[in-house]
């Protein structure tokens, strides 16, 4: 942990705990974007990430008190998978933080424990469930804007994409709305903050960067304009959605990746292939990824593929290969 991420005079005396703490103890932190993570996963953490009602947001801290007391603290009431704490530039940190257990039972435990708790004389924290969200709109786009225009800039700016929908505004006129899904709270948060700081103008409109809000969602639902991830519905509130047709179950590898992340409850695993590269002698290099909900980090590598030869064309080979790299990942051969 570079101690010159501290560059700030500011509470130097429980910065410099910290770091002995670090030393001592062997733990890693890792700061980007605002906030210093702990585990997610921890070392020596076998199996899929939590299930989602395991994570609790926790608020109302002292902004000079760092993680050599909050780690402690909260792993003293469950096993913690992960810690983020949300830092200033000046390596306070600003009041909250959010901290993830093995399971919703350390979750609860964690609530009934400390939440109240006086961490410093007239200082109590509160600790609640986290909601965890994962869906962010974007709205003010323009009426006219294709989805794969907008698929091609969400992308490239943003990682753990598991959808991407537009619908007609009901906020604005002659605009749309995005409502993206993302594979986890963290990639949702990080994409939010990417598109806030980094695009306040997109497609030359200022657009409204935001958390998915309820009232927005049960709007779009009402319009029976629920669709598919990924898939996109344009035009007027028609008063009814089509459902899209069921697809059978792939065999195979996918097949196999299918099964065990519905009996590890981890999500259906979401598939994305692009060809990078193509080569006069007939061979094409394709990039994939497999993003697997519950999963912390998506999958990615790269194929040289011959599609001039019998077989599968070349994206559903690189499928196969990347849900291959995903079974190696979960512990299956």
């Amino acid at each position: 942990l570079p101690a010159g991420q501290w560059a700030s005079s500011i509470n130097q005396a429980n910065k410099m705990a910290l770091l002995t703490w670090v030393r001592e103890t062997g733990v890693n932190l890792v700061q980007v974007n605002g906030q210093r993570r702990y585990g997610g996963p921890p070392p020596g953490w076998v199996g899929g990430p939590p299930p989602a009602g395991s994570e609790v947001f926790i608020g109302k801290l002292p902004q000079d008190m760092y993680e050599d007391t909050l780690i402690p603290l909260f792993e003293s009431v469950g096993k913690l998978y992960e810690f983020r704490l949300m830092l200033t530039f000046s390596g306070l940190n600003r009041g909250f933080a959010y901290a993830k257990y093995s399971d919703r039972r350390g979750a609860r435990e964690a609530i009934a424990a400390l939440n109240n708790l006086e961490v410093r004389e007239g200082c109590a924290i509160l600790v609640c469930r986290s909601l965890e969200k994962c869906e962010l709109s974007v709205d003010g786009l323009p009426a006219s804007l294709a989805r794969k225009h907008l698929e091609a800039v969400v992308l490239e700016a943003t990682e753990g994409v598991l959808g991407i929908a537009l619908h007609p505004s009901p906020c604005r006129k002659q605009a749309q709305v995005a409502v993206l899904k993302y594979s986890s709270h963290w990639a949702a948060a990080m994409a939010k903050k990417t598109l806030v700081e980094g695009n306040v103008e997109l497609f030359g409109r200022k657009v409204k960067v935001e958390w998915l809000k309820p009232e927005l969602k049960e709007k779009l639902q009402s319009c029976g304009q629920k669709p598919p991830a990924g898939s996109v519905q344009s035009g007027r509130c028609t008063g009814s959605a089509e459902r899209a047709p069921l697809r059978p179950e792939p065999c195979g590898v996918r097949g196999r990746l299918g099964a065990l992340c519905r009996r590890r409850h981890l999500g259906t695993p979401h598939f994305l292939t692009k060809c990078i590269q193509a080569r006069p002698d007939g061979w094409l290099r394709f990039w994939g990824q497999v993003v697997i909900p519950a999963w912390p980090v998506p999958c990615c590598m790269f194929l040289w593929v011959r599609e001039d030869v019998p077989g599968p064309a070349g994206h559903e080979k690189m499928k196969d290969a990347v849900a291959q790299l995903a079974l190696g990942m979960l512990g299956e051969s």
